[in-house]
């Protein structure tokens, strides 16, 4: 079942809190990640949600995921939106990805990690570490509030 909503997103692709109507709109499809299809059912709320949505656009501006494709950039000779060459805005989103995971701690990091940027959704992920049935909701939960209180979110 597609679930598809517009969002507001900044310059740098990251969502917007519900209500703000700054930057581009763009059609959204809930059902596509984990994080989105918890956010579309109630199960974490707006600050959660934007604070994971703020770490999955770092680990993919990042580059971290193994690549299985040709890269495209948005533009060949190097200019961006954020002033920073390519190689500089993969550093630093790099940078600000192990820091907010750092933030997170480190019970709290793997599933964040797993759900939010490998996109596993949370059976999967609660069965990768061993973890009891309808524990993860509850553990990643915690995990994005220490996210959103890292990023200064709500």
């Amino acid at each position: 079942m597609r679930e598809l909503v517009e969002r507001s997103i900044d310059s740098e692709g990251v969502p917007q809190l519900a209500g703000a109507r700054r930057g581009r709109m763009v059609t959204v499809n809930l059902a596509e990640s984990p994080l989105g299809w918890l956010r579309s059912r109630g199960l974490v709320d707006a600050r959660q949600f934007a604070a994971g949505e703020r770490l999955r656009a770092d680990y993919e501006r990042a580059s971290i995921a193994p690549s299985v494709t040709m890269r495209w950039a948005e533009r060949v000779d190097g200019g961006g939106h954020d002033g920073l060459d390519p190689t500089s805005a993969q550093i630093a989103a790099k940078r600000r990805f192990d820091t907010a995971i750092a933030a997170a701690g480190p019970g709290l990091a793997d599933i964040l990690w797993r759900v939010v940027c490998a996109g596993e959704g949370l059976p999967a992920a609660e069965k990768a570490l061993q973890w009891p049935a309808r524990a993860g909701r509850l553990v990643l939960t915690l995990a994005l509030d220490r996210l959103a209180a890292h990023y200064g979110i709500g």
